[in-house]
């Protein structure tokens, strides 16, 4: 049988900052749209990098946004979802900050659009995985 654990916002803000890859969901002028991204955690905030599109224009319009994690290893797994708010970093010293940071894009394209994502809620879950199928 599978077990599941509810993460602390510490534990599940420790799993983002040990990954580079997750998930935003972000509003468009479309409705609802998914993008992976390449980030970094700093303390509580998430960063990214972008170039001008879509996400930007979202970000812009609408700066809701859900974050999403997944982890699976052979016998255990972990989702953290975060809920909050993205805005495009202006503030030159927090860019060559952030620049310090390990976010390097995965294309080699320009991504000179900064954006943080300030948490309101952060929850996660841990599984132990189980091989059998419960039969209800």
């Amino acid at each position: 049988m599978a077990t599941i654990e509810i993460l602390s916002a510490d534990q599940a803000l420790a799993n983002l900052s040990n990954h580079k890859l997750g998930r935003i969901v972000m509003h468009s002028r479309d409705g609802l749209e998914i993008f992976p991204i390449n980030y970094v955690t700093d303390r509580i905030n998430l960063y990214f990098r972008t170039a001008p599109g879509t996400k930007l224009s979202g970000i812009m319009t609408n700066s809701d946004v859900v974050f999403e994690v997944d982890h699976v290893e052979a016998n255990e797994a972990w989702s953290v979802v975060v809920k909050g708010d993205a805005e495009q970093v202006r503030d030159y010293s927090e860019k060559c900050y952030i620049d310090t940071l390990d976010l390097t894009p995965w294309v080699p394209t320009r991504k000179q659009n900064y954006i943080r994502i300030t948490p309101r809620e952060i929850s996660g879950r841990s599984f132990r995985l189980s091989n059998q199928i419960e039969r209800y």
